[in-house]
């Protein structure tokens, strides 16, 4: 299983160089994308800030001032749902989401090519599917007037717009991904780009240790093709 460690483990020791920006219309969308998930991220941050304020407000004022709130609890349900499913695209591109990696070292490069693009497209349906009934829900929340049935009683297009435009951002993301690998290639769909994780930072930590170094797996053959080996000399040497 990977938690994005992987290709961060195997890009950590080196620097990257910008990689050739996708030309055409492509290119102008593949970089519309990373600047509304670059906003989106930032907001999903923010949110859950906002949702550890407002249950430690909800804690202060139950037990400290003894005056017990009724919408404490849906806020931030609605602040975290909102973080999750708008930040879903943002880690797609970032190639961040879990992955079982059981079979990749058992396969060749090019059949890992078409594992991963057959992998991008089975999803693309499950999420495109998934928007669409968070738009049907919506719809009807918004027609008929849907509440909570909490005592507070926010309205339900409230959740339902949040996850209809997280999983739309996020089968575009797909779509956009899929394109890229028929056309360019899978390293060009972020397959290749390093990671911010765990792993990344053990492979620092590693560095200069003969054989502590994490290797990650190699899908496509080569996903450092994007990248230079690091030459910097670090550390004492006799």
């Amino acid at each position: 299983m990977s938690h994005a460690f992987d290709a961060a483990s195997a890009a950590a020791a080196t620097h990257t160089t910008a990689e050739p920006r996708v030309p055409g219309l492509l290119g102008t969308i593949d970089r519309a994308l990373k600047g509304v998930n670059h906003v989106i991220m930032l907001l999903g941050g923010i949110a859950l800030v906002c949702a550890c304020l407002v249950l430690s407000y909800s804690v202060v004022i139950r037990y400290v001032l003894h005056e017990p709130t009724d919408w404490q609890d849906e806020m931030a349900v609605f602040l975290i749902v909102g973080a999750t499913f708008f930040s879903a695209a943002a880690v797609q591109a970032k190639r961040g989401h879990v992955a079982i990696e059981a079979l990749t070292g058992l396969l060749s490069p090019r059949v890992n090519r078409a594992r991963l693009l057959v992998a991008d497209v089975i999803s693309f349906v499950f999420v495109t599917f998934f928007a669409w009934k968070s738009w049907t829900l919506l719809h009807e929340a918004w027609v008929d007037g849907q509440v909570s049935q909490s005592s507070w009683g926010p309205p339900l297009w409230i959740p339902y717009i949040l996850m209809a435009i997280g999983m739309t951002l996020l089968g575009l993301q797909f779509a956009l991904q899929i394109v890229e690998e028929i056309l360019y290639g899978a390293e060009k769909a972020g397959w290749a780009n390093p990671k911010i994780g765990l792993g990344a930072d053990l492979n620092r930590d590693a560095a200069g240790q003969s054989g502590a170094t994490p290797t990650g797996t190699r899908p496509l053959g080569d996903p450092l093709a994007n990248t230079v080996p690091d030459t910097k000399v670090t550390g004492r040497h006799p």
